[in-house]
């Protein structure tokens, strides 16, 4: 099966890194300071401008949980139209029930229109995240975006390890691993985790602001954010991750 390397982008300068660096597909989202939310339309235009790199849009209308209203639900089936009609290749979706369980999702599957869909990182909140991947492959996802129910990838590579596995009993979705990956990460599940060829990261980096004046002390956030630097993808990040992807193990 295809190797893949997903780079997760909120803005344009990012999207441009991406693609020269060797990304196979784009996660497009917007402030990913926050987790990422549902990104902008003209963003994904402006992608498509330079670009015809397979872009799945994130679709989560604010930070904090799954689960989502009835107004939520359908704001996002609108944006996923629109987003259909200007581009997008993919969408990534997620709900979850009170009791953390993958809830049915027809409105937002049935606006993808038969586009290819991600689970999001719900199922790592998710009551059994095994169970929430099993889930998902009956109801028609291709991928699975995970950390292994952990705070990052490394910590979460034994449920990994076993969702992998499952994959390949069941000809499941593609376990796509993220949360803290990057190049060494990568060659390191390489090596221990058999069958482990799908990846997702950012490959961010602190750029400097070209503000000269700068007033301290106004946060235009949450406090103790660093409103001074603009991070972006690495170009040089991604192509050491492509890198550690795609050589032969020794």
């Amino acid at each position: 099966m295809k190797k893949v390397l997903e780079i997760c982008v909120d803005s344009y300068d990012s999207a441009k890194a991406a693609v020269a660096g060797g990304a196979d597909r784009l996660e497009l989202c917007a402030a990913l300071s926050v987790g990422g939310l549902t990104p902008y339309v003209e963003l994904l235009q402006d992608i498509r401008s330079f670009s015809d790199i397979p872009v799945r849009c994130l679709m989560r209308p604010r930070a904090g949980d799954f689960l989502y209203t009835r107004q939520e639900i359908s704001m996002m089936a609108r944006q996923i139209k629109v987003l259909r009609e200007n581009g997008a290749s993919g969408f990534v979706i997620g709900c979850l029930t009170p009791e953390g369980e993958l809830a049915p999702m027809e409105e937002l599957m049935e606006a993808a229109g038969g586009l290819p869909l991600t689970l999001h990182r719900c199922i790592d909140v998710s009551r059994d995240p095994v169970e929430t991947y099993r889930q998902a492959g009956k109801l028609g996802f291709d991928t699975v975006l995970t950390s292994g129910g952990a705070g990052n990838a490394t910590a979460g590579k034994e449920t990994i390890a076993r969702l992998i596995a499952l994959r390949n009993e069941i000809q499941g979705p593609e376990v796509l691993i993220g949360a803290g990956v990057n190049a060494r990460v990568i060659e390191a599940f390489r090596r221990e985790v058999p069958g482990a060829r799908a990846f997702h990261m950012s490959g961010k980096t602190p750029v400097e602001s070209g503000m000269l004046f700068r007033r301290e002390g106004v946060p235009m956030g949450a406090p103790g954010l660093d409103e001074w630097h603009i991070d972006t993808t690495s170009q040089q990040a991604v192509e050491e991750a492509a890198q550690a992807l795609r050589k032969p193990l020794v």
